[in-house]
């Protein structure tokens, strides 16, 4: 799919484009092409004079090859991008997208395999906020401002899914089943958290990039150093879910190894407590001389009586100490 953005009264228009014809009067300041045919690669050479790589949105590249610059002025970035795939509790599918971006000819060309919620975001933001955009370095910039409160309403969501397990796993008893849903929630949000915390770090990294190649003016420059403030101010709440995933992960493990301990309890109790009338059987079934059960007439109700009073004995001193709670 090829999309072409226009300024018009300081507002972004934006234009499907189906045939090369429809790009020969437009003067774009941001061409978007999302899993784009070698077609709609040719209409591009075409008509900007621009050959995009077939590896372009690789995820193999070196990372000498992220951030550079051609002779002949092209400068190529590749960023990540997050897709919190769900923002329910039982979310899936959340992963960062490449980005390939390229500055050429002051038109702002992105190359990317499936549509984004950031560039959503900036497309309606655009079409409601005149004078937003003023040319491609503008959309670029933007683009990375989104992305960073994109990434903290993610955060946000993981911190409201952590409430839900925390109240689940600290104020109610926690058998396996629950637990090893709440394991699986935790892990999902640790999951996501590592990829907002990796999502900035490349975000911060291109930012830099742009402020050392000098080609921002000062508007847009510190623009650029308040979006690496903002993307600073997230770290500390990064750390602080990883700490609170830790402390919910060692919580439950806890619960789980108290379940199971109390199975062996169970166990080591009865072996404990059978031991005596069994010790009172065998020395009752050995070959004596003189049988007690058979030279006395009450010598089965006395051995039957002092196995029960073996097995009665412990138990009551278990009960004493509190261990069959």
């Amino acid at each position: 799919m090829l999309n072409v953005f226009t300024l018009a009264n300081g507002r972004l228009f934006q234009e499907e484009i189906d045939n090369p014809d429809a790009l020969a009067g437009l003067q774009p300041v941001w061409v978007d092409l999302e899993a784009p045919t070698a077609e709609e690669k040719d209409w591009v050479r075409s008509r900007f004079g621009l050959s995009i790589p077939e590896d372009v949105v690789d995820e193999d590249l070196e990372e000498s090859a992220r951030f550079y610059e051609e002779d002949n002025g092209e400068l190529h970035i590749r960023s990540d991008f997050l897709i919190d795939g769900d923002t329910g509790p039982e979310r899936q599918g959340s992963r960062n997208v490449r980005v390939a971006f390229i500055l050429y000819e002051k038109v702002l060309f992105s190359v990317h395999a499936e549509d984004l919620p950031v560039f959503r975001l900036l497309r309606l933001r655009a079409r409601r906020i005149p004078a937003l955009i003023e040319d491609a370095k503008d959309v670029l910039l933007k683009l990375y401002d989104a992305d960073a409160e994109y990434s903290a309403d993610a955060l946000e969501g993981v911190y409201d899914n952590l409430e839900r397990v925390s109240a689940r796993v600290l104020t109610q008893d926690v058998d396996d089943r629950s637990a090893g849903e709440a394991l699986a929630a935790i892990a999902r949000e640790e999951d996501l958290n590592g990829r907002i915390r990796r999502n900035m770090m490349d975000t911060r990294r291109a930012l830099s990039f742009l402020m050392r190649s000098r080609m921002l003016n000062a508007e847009q420059f510190e623009e650029a150093r308040q979006i690496l403030r903002d993307i600073d101010s997230l770290d500390s709440h990064t750390a602080f879910l990883f700490d609170k995933i830790n402390f919910l992960m060692d919580a439950t493990v806890g619960f789980i190894n108290i379940n199971q301990n109390k199975i062996i309890k169970i166990f080591s109790v009865a072996s404990v407590g059978l031991l005596p009338p069994t010790l009172i059987a065998s020395i009752y079934g050995m070959n004596f001389r003189s049988m007690p059960e058979l030279d006395w007439t009450y010598g089965y109700p006395f051995a039957i009586a002092l196995m029960v009073a073996s097995v009665a004995a412990p138990f009551l001193y278990f009960r004493r100490k509190g261990w069959l709670r």
